[in-house]
């Protein structure tokens, strides 16, 4: 199933966390000098223009990034987020929003490099011409778990994996799983950063309780939810887990969220930073 489109859902507040956390994940890699890769495999189209007519359809944005976007009490370690996202607008006015792999090439340096996987029949030229003639940026038509295990070890031994796929599919959350068992065997010291959606809960606690079971130290889960846990459909959280974070992330984060739900959720959100499985 190819049917997933992420500009009737850009900007939302699932975006806001997940590309908050990417953000810090990239400031920690660019404290040295060396060079990093960063992995992304479910890229999207690169930017979204919000008054699309399917982002207008849905309006998530609008209880997403356009809740932060005129505050002047934007904590300071968001500021790359922020500068992501102001780098693709002229004017004060909100209307592109980068995906992923848009925040990304904001922050890699000259010595880094980004490889990116899109199926999406649709979504895949449309990226292809995003970062045309970009030298650091190699964009892959591949299945995204095939290409992830047959670009690691990557040469610089540095970098991280963003892991965001629709979870169109029951199975989609224990393929998560199953990626991260043969990834970490080839690149044990590489830090994977896992998207995921509270639709159904349990779906959540099954893939956590399947990462468990890897023998894998270091597991960090961030969530941010804007609704009560509900059996009905529909996202009411969403987080993000961090295999091997950088040292600051859980005390930034612990920080950043409360910020966060009162800008987004201040009714009935809620937010959790909590090791998985510790060092």
């Amino acid at each position: 199933m190819l049917s997933y489109r992420h500009s009737f859902h850009a900007g939302n507040h699932a975006d806001v966390v997940k590309h908050i956390v990417q953000s810090l994940i990239l400031d920690a890699l660019k404290q040295k000098d060396k060079p990093f890769v960063y992995h992304d495999t479910h890229s999207g189209v690169g930017r979204y223009d919000l008054q699309d007519e399917r982002s207008e359809k849905t309006g998530e944005f609008k209880q997403g990034i356009a809740r932060l976007w005129s505050r002047d009490d934007i904590p300071a370690d968001i500021t790359s987020y922020i500068d992501a996202i102001k780098a693709l607008n002229d004017s004060d006015d909100l209307r592109y929003y980068p995906g992923s792999p848009r925040v990304a090439r904001a922050q890699i340096r000259q010595q880094d490099r980004m490889v990116l996987t899109e199926l999406h029949p649709t979504d895949f030229p449309l990226l292809l011409q995003e970062f045309r003639s970009d030298r650091q940026v190699k964009i892959y038509k591949e299945d995204a778990f095939l290409r992830l295990k047959g670009s690691l070890p990557p040469k610089e031994r540095r970098g991280v994996v963003l892991i965001d796929p629709p979870y169109e599919l029951k199975h989609e959350y224990m393929d998560v799983v199953n990626a991260i068992a043969e990834s970490y065997k080839r690149w044990a010291t590489g830090t994977y950063a896992i998207w995921y959606p509270v639709v159904y809960r349990e779906n959540i606690d099954k893939m956590l309780r399947g990462l468990e079971k890897l023998g894998i130290r270091k597991i960090l889960q961030i969530e941010l939810g804007v609704e009560p846990d509900t059996t009905e459909r529909g996202m009411t959280a969403s987080g993000m887990i961090v295999i091997n974070p950088p040292w600051k992330l859980e005390s930034q984060m612990q920080a950043i969220l409360p910020w966060l739900q009162q800008a987004i959720a201040p009714t009935h959100g809620h937010h959790t930073v909590q090791w998985v499985v510790p060092e």
